[in-house]
């Protein structure tokens, strides 16, 4: 049966929450951090894979990001790009102290905006043994493009709004994650809002549909696709060929300098692939990558 214990971590003096699933093997077995995409928490279909990858020997820590979820951080909500990729820092970091895992080979798993960080990480943390970039955003200037020019104009005013508010001390001005087409939310396309929310399990879970505003000035200028091609370890990259939040042109473009990566395509969308069929698929190559590039031993 699937276990899991509740175990914290330190980023930048603020706790993190994360679950350490750990492996039934005689030996110590490699660890994959994971993280989830904009706005999402642990809850939210990453214990499947993670369930997934604990039965075929790996071990896994589940973190959540600061100000979202489990974990600590004021304003509640807040989307930061330079505190994210601290915070993956910080969970590999402890990945590699933890006595019950093999903290010589560590694999970062992120999906959705968690899969761009996943290629930064991978890209400017010395000794990361694998990357599983899943749905991965890379390129800010095309995810735009991709929105609707009402919904653009309408988040960026609020963008505006929130950072001018920040800098005077004020509460956040929220944001939709995931909202109907053309709606003032960070993700509009037909498919989003019934997609995202479908991911969250009933009952208790720390989740709200919005961010502060602020973040789609990052998202614009954040391209982590562009250091796919310093990745220097094996790199496997599965990417939705109908995805309408990372367009899967852009990503193609840039998952294809990797120097060791691989490229996986589904026919589906965005938020297909973390569950049914298509989730089968494609947890099916990741354990296959994972086999072959970060064996098991004893």
């Amino acid at each position: 049966m699937p276990h899991c214990s509740e175990v914290h971590f330190n980023s930048e003096g603020h706790r993190c929450a994360a679950w350490l699933y750990l492996a039934e093997c005689s030996a110590p077995a490699p660890v994959i951090v994971m993280a989830h995409g904009l706005g999402g928490v642990r809850q939210m279909r990453l214990d499947a894979f993670a369930e997934r990858f604990q039965a075929a020997g790996y071990a896994c820590l589940v973190f959540d990001y600061r100000h979202f979820g489990g974990s600590e951080g004021q304003p509640r909500q807040l989307l930061d790009v330079r505190k994210q990729q601290a915070d993956w820092r910080s969970a590999v970091a402890f990945a590699r102290g933890l006595p019950q895992v093999d903290g010589q080979r560590v694999v970062v798993w992120g999906t959705s905006f968690g899969g761009g960080h996943a290629i930064h990480t991978g890209a400017t943390v010395q000794g990361v043994s694998a990357v599983i970039a899943q749905c991965p955003f890379t390129d800010g200037a095309a995810s735009g493009l991709a929105m609707n020019p009402i919904t653009a104009l309408r988040v960026s005013s609020l963008a505006i709004a929130d950072q001018l508010r920040a800098w005077l001390g004020a509460q956040p001005l929220m944001v939709a994650t995931s909202g109907s087409p053309r709606s003032a939310a960070l993700m509009t396309a037909h498919d989003c809002l019934s997609g995202y929310l479908n991911l969250v399990p009933h009952g208790g879970v720390p989740f709200e549909n919005r961010v502060a505003a602020r973040v789609a000035l990052q998202i614009m200028a954040y391209r982590p696709g562009r250091l796919a091609r310093r990745l220097l370890c094996p790199s496997l990259f599965c990417v939705c060929e109908n995805d309408t939040v990372a367009p899967a042109a852009a990503t193609l473009r840039h998952v294809r300098k990797a120097p060791h990566g691989e490229v996986r395509l589904y026919r589906d969308g965005h938020f297909d692939i973390y569950v049914g069929e298509a989730f089968e698929r494609v947890v099916a190559d990741q354990l296959d990558f994972l086999r072959r590039h970060i064996p098991l031993k004893g």
